[in-house]
Formats: structure tokens, C-alpha cells, sequence
């Protein structure tokens, strides 16, 4: 089960802190400075433990026009609100700030409490109750309870606390996301410790010892201890308050919005494509405006790119494009809030779809379109748009994850309904899946390349493995491309040969002119006997450029023609016959020879006699023994004694 965390909310001076002290035991009012002000400057955070036993954490913000950006970074990780108004002054302008952010954020779970219930009579308690009521209207708090209370007398606090149990249940029950992220909204350092960072864990788990990074900066960092609540625990749950004691940064190298996440799991970005909803008491929007940012606990100044109209009018939504100044860390789905430039109100908010779209032309049907497939969600249509966007980059489930942040086994199943329906190809078992389009397109780009090779280069029998690769994928993992071209041979367009690649029905030839070419090449290393000629010799006397003269050698080498002893060294096919015709004398003689011996008989030098011999060391013919050189295994093999 979800753990929950509440925030308060309302105007400066309604008594937040206070009622968070009766009802927990703790002053949030941590700075000195609050304590002499009487307002809270900064945020605050106390456990709470309800009647029932359940556990939750509280953030307490403040309320003053002046820290509504403070406000905004505890806020944003909250799962329910505590919404406080004063009996003796009603709804005041922070009030309704607070109530757009909120309603902005999503935020359903709720109550609100009429503090300082006991400075009013009953008749102005009614009027300030109506007035909430209708300021509620059409809010996600529409519906929330309405409790008047009194911090310092504790009348309606037992009933306060039975609401506030009820809205605690309802939003532990909502799923969390299972990606592990922590906005940090405080930073600070303990003598004899060192950094520790705190924040609402927003999905999954952070336990003693994990090896996590900070991002924007991927400062990778080790936790030390984890505490909630106050408390040392070995992990934390998803929801939780968490303070985070990290080894590996110190204090000044992480700020308020940075995140805290699984390495190499997010992406930082300074582009987004949103939905955007311009508050009805905000001042029309123009393309183009400078925007105050907030998201998670940070705030990034940013650009408004609309994308189908000129300017977003009080009251609409539209699809638009976010460039920040600043990366920015968050995932699809998540929720933010906009602030004008200067003065700085809230103007309005939305959700994040794409984080890494690419550059939108405005006013394209087919931006809006694939916003639309953004918006909806749907398992199967994000799928398509993550693989068409990665083109023919094979896409595996973690890239799929991380891009649509559907659950991995939604994925699983979605992927191998589309690969059945053919919309999907799948490379290997699960080595990467490609759209049917993508891998059409790769196809034939294979099948070109293939074809320019055999055309620029008849003589030689196929492309190697990794060349075609480079051409085609230089990017992919071997592991994605060896499944890619063994789909092709299945689908009987090329065949493999070990490391090589060729269309299907190829065979590696020449002319009749070509043909005499090489043979006047053999007729020339046989001529040569145990002394052949050397590449650059032959090409000079054949008048043959050396690197043809050296693709005509490896098609003569493959045909058995010639035999290649070693680099640069060549003997034609008779030539080895003859020498090992020789070997076999005297294996027959005296069962073993001496290099000087066989250079002799064969009347070369020694560094052909020696290049032969290592040839027929190679292929086990013969082996050494010391200055010697005796039968080897497969002399034996071949019946030779």
C-alpha cells in the first residue's frame, strides 16, 4: 500500500503550523526566523500518526505570497492536502492561489479546516462555509469535507482527525509509479555525516547501500543511511518522506529540484511537449511568453511554443511545446504548474508527454496527431510512436520503458500482440523489436548495399558481417543485427557464409576476358615453382593494379588454386604438392626432417622453405620437435604413417 503524504495549504496567518502542532506534537517552524516572524518561510515536515495507527508524513508550507515557489516545491509530491481557511477572515488571495495550484496538480483527496472556529459566531461560520463551498466548485476539492476547528481550544479536532483518515485511506489506495526518483526540496550537512538531502520519494524503493545518481549533473552518490520520519530504516517505500545521508557530494554541488534516481534512468532534457491549461483569471498567453517553470520541487524559467494557435486564451488547453533554460528531470504524466514572469502569479499548468519530442512545426496536422496518441495513453498506440521515433534503432523493453513508463509487463504483452498482428518485427528473443515500416526500410537498404558490393566487387563471394553493419546499423549491438539478417536469409533475400553476407542467388565470377586475367596471375606464381614472385613483382609484370592483383590472388586462394603459406607469400596448389610429396621422403627415411634439408631438396631459400613448413605446421601436417620437424596429427589421418 501507498505510503501518503499531506500538505497544507491556505493564506498566511490561517493557522497551518499551528493546527499541524495539535495535531502532531511538532513545530514546523524550524528556521529562527520563522519562529520571530510567526510565518513560515520555508517548508516543514513532522510524522503523524492518526487514531487508527496508519502513519503519514506532513508537509507544512507557507502560505505568503512571497514563498508560493517554496510552497509549490513541497506540494508537488503530495498525495493529499489539508486545506486551511480562517473563520474569523474567509477566503483571502493566497487562499485561491493556493486552491488553482492544487486543482492544477491534481490533487482530489482533501479537507478543510475552519481554523479559529471559536473567534466567530455561528451565523459569519456559515457565510465563510458557503463562501469555500463556492470557491470549491468545479475544483478537484469539490467535494471535500468541511471541518471548523480550533487549534487552541481543540473543539472539532476529534472530527477533523475521522475526515482526515478517510482521505489518507482513499489515496493510499491509488498506484504509484515504480520508477525510483526523489526530488530533493532540502539540502543540508551534519557534522561527523555529512549531505543529506530530503524529498517525497516518488516511486519505487531507496535502500541502505544503493548506488544511486543526482541529476541534472549525474553526480553518482552512495546512500549511506535512510531515514523516515526521523528514524534509520534499511529502505524506503515509494510516497515516504525520506532523508537520504549520501556519500560522494558534498553539500554545495546539490540544490532544491535536483533529483535523486536509479543510475541512467532518466533523461534530462531541455525540450517537452505538454497539454497546457491556462487558468479563467490569467491574462491571455502568447506564443512565445518567458514562464516561471515548476515541476517536482524545482523551478526553471522556460519558453511557451503553441502549436496550433497564436495565443491560448483564459480558460483553454491546448497541446505546446516547453523550452527550458535549464534541464529539466521529470517523466511522462507528471504534473506542473506555470507562473507569470514579472510579478510572479499562477497562471496556469498541465502535464508532461514528451520529453525528448523532437523539434514540432507549428500548426502541422501531424504534430497535433501524434500529441493526441501522447495524451491518450494507450498501450499499444504509445508502443507504435516509441518505435517509429526510433526508426531503425531497435527498441528494447527498457527502451520502451523508458521512453512510454508503461509497466514493463504491459509492454511484454502489447509488443507480442503487435508482432502476431505483424505490426511489429521482433529481433531475436528479446534482443530489440522494430516497427514493420523500419524494418521494410532496413530491408532494402540492406539489399542495395549488397547490391553495389557484388557489383563494385564481383571476384569476392560476399560482404563481411561487419561492414554491412557499419553501413547499415553501426550503432546496434551485434546481438540486434545477427537476428536482423538471419529474419533476411529466413525471408530468402541474402545468405550467410561464417562472416560473410551475399543475396540470395549470388555467385562470385567474372568474364571470359576476366578469366584470363587470372589465369595468366596462376600461370605466373606456378612458373615461379618454390620461388614465387612477390604481390607488388606480379602486378608490375602483369601490368595488374595491386589491388585487383590481390582480389584475383583471394578468389584463386578460394578456388584452391594457389595456396597462400603466408602474408605476402604465395605457392601455387602443385607447388605444395610437390613440397609435400618431399616431406613425405623423408618422414619415409629417417621420420623426420631439418629445414636446410628441405630447402635444399626443393632448391629455394630458407624463407620460402620456412613459410611451407609453417603452412604445414598449420595444418597439422607436420609439428615441430625442436630443430626437427616430425608428422604431425593429421599426417597420421591421412594414412601417410
Amino acid at each position: 500500500m501507498k505510503h501518503v503524504v499531506i500538505g497544507t495549504a491556505g493564506h498566511v496567518d490561517h493557522g497551518k503550523t499551528t493546527l499541524i502542532r495539535r495535531l502532531t506534537g511538532v513545530n514546523t517552524d524550524r528556521l529562527k526566523e520563522e519562529q520571530e516572524r510567526g510565518i513560515t518561510i520555508d517548508l516543514g515536515f513532522a510524522p503523524f500518526t492518526l487514531p487508527s495507527g496508519r502513519r503519514a508524513g506532513v508537509i507544512d508550507v507557507p502560505g505568503h505570497e512571497k514563498f508560493i515557489k517554496n510552497m509549490l516545491a513541497g506540494v508537488a509530491g503530495i498525495d493529499a492536502v489539508l486545506f486551511v481557511v480562517a473563520a474569523d477572515e474567509g477566503v483571502m488571495p493566497q487562499t485561491v492561489e493556493h486552491l488553482d495550484i492544487l486543482n492544477l496538480l491534481h490533487v482530489k483527496q482533501g479537507v478543510v479546516a475552519l481554523t479559529k472556529a471559536d473567534l466567530v459566531d455561528e451565523d459569519w461560520l456559515e457565510l465563510v462555509k458557503e463562501e469555500i463551498r463556492r470557491k470549491l466548485e468545479g475544483t478537484s476539492l469539490a467535494h471535500s469535507p468541511i471541518v471548523p476547528v480550533s487549534a487552541g481550544t481543540g473543539s472539532g479536532i476529534p472530527e477533523l482527525l475521522d475526515r482526515i483518515e478517510e482521505v489518507v485511506a482513499s489515496a493510499a489506495a491509488e498506484e504509484g509509479s515504480e520508477i525510483v526518483r526523489l526530488p530533493v526540496d532540502r539540502v543540508f550537512a551534519i557534522t561527523g555525516h555529512g549531505t543529506v538531502v530530503t524529498g517525497t520519494l516518488l516511486g519505487g524503493e531507496i535502500r541502505e547501500g544503493d548506488n544511486l545518481e543526482v541529476l541534472p549533473g549525474r553526480k553518482q552518490v552512495r546512500v549511506r543511511q535512510v531515514q523516515v520520519h526521523g528514524a534509520p530504516v534499511k529502505s524506503a517505500q515509494n510516497g515516504q518522506r525520506v532523508a537520504l545521508n549520501l556519500v560522494g557530494v558534498e553539500k554545495q554541488e546539490i540544490a532544491r529540484g535536483e533529483v535523486v534516481a536509479t543510475p541512467g534512468l532518466l533523461e534530462p532534457t531541455t525540450l517537452a511537449d505538454v497539454t497546457l491549461h491556462l487558468l479563467a483569471s490569467a491574462p491571455a498567453l502568447a506564443h512565445g511568453t518567458r514562464v516561471r517553470l515548476h515541476v517536482g520541487a524545482s523551478e526553471i524559467m522556460a519558453r511557451i511554443r503553441l502549436l496550433d494557435r497564436e495565443t491560448l486564451k483564459p480558460g483553454e488547453t491546448s497541446f505546446a511545446q516547453l523550452g527550458t533554460e535549464k534541464p529539466l528531470i521529470g517523466i511522462r504524466g507528471d504534473l506542473f504548474v506555470i507562473r507569470s514572469y514579472s510579478p510572479a502569479h499562477t497562471i496556469g499548468g498541465g502535464r508532461l508527454l514528451d520529453l525528448h519530442p523532437p523539434g514540432r512545426k507549428r500548426f502541422r496536422p501531424e504534430t497535433l496527431a501524434e500529441l493526441s496518441v501522447e495524451g491518450r495513453g494507450d498501450p499499444v498506440e504509445l508502443i507504435g510512436l516509441a518505435l517509429k521515433r526510433g526508426g531503425t534503432q531497435p527498441q528494447t523493453v527498457a527502451k520502451l520503458f523508458a521512453r512510454t513508463l508503461l509497466d514493463k509487463q504491459v509492454i511484454f504483452d502489447t509488443v507480442n500482440k503487435m508482432v502476431i498482428s505483424g505490426e511489429v518485427i521482433a529481433l531475436g528473443d528479446r534482443e530489440g523489436f522494430l516497427s514493420a515500416a523500419s524494418y521494410g526500410d532496413l530491408k532494402e537498404k540492406a539489399e542495395t548495399a549488397l547490391g553495389e558490393f557484388h557489383k563494385s566487387q564481383p571476384l569476392r563471394p560476399g560482404m563481411p558481417k561487419e561492414e554491412l553493419r557499419s553501413r547499415l546499423a553501426g550503432s546496434w549491438d551485434p546481438r540486434s543485427f545477427n537476428p536482423f539478417l538471419q529474419r533476411m536469409a529466413g525471408e530468402g533475400v541474402l545468405s550467410q557464409e561464417e562472416d560473410l553476407v551475399r543475396l540470395a542467388g549470388f555467385v562470385a565470377g567474372a568474364s571470359r576476358g576476366e578469366e584470363k586475367e587470372y589465369a595468366a596471375v596462376e600461370e605466373a606464381i606456378r612458373l615461379g615453382g618454390a620461388t614465387p614472385p612477390g604481390i607488388p613483382e606480379l602486378s608490375q609484370a602483369l601490368n595488374i593494379p595491386q589491388k585487383r592483383l590481390e582480389a584475383i590472388i583471394q578468389l584463386l586462394v578460394r578456388r584452391e588454386r594457389l595456396v597462400k603459406a603466408a602474408e605476402g607469400v604465395l605457392f601455387h596448389r602443385e607447388t605444395a604438392d610437390l613440397a609435400e610429396e618431399v616431406v613425405a621422403g623423408f618422414f619415409g627415411a629417417t621420420g623426420s626432417l631439418e629445414t636446410g634439408d628441405f630447402r635444399d631438396r626443393l632448391g629455394t631459400s630458407r624463407k620460402y622453405a620456412i613459410a611451407l613448413l609453417e603452412y604445414f605446421d598449420q595444418l597439422r601436417l607436420t609439428r615441430r620437435a625442436g630443430e626437427k620437424r616430425v608428422p604431425g596429427p593429421a599426417w597420421r589421418e591421412k594414412g601417410r604413417g
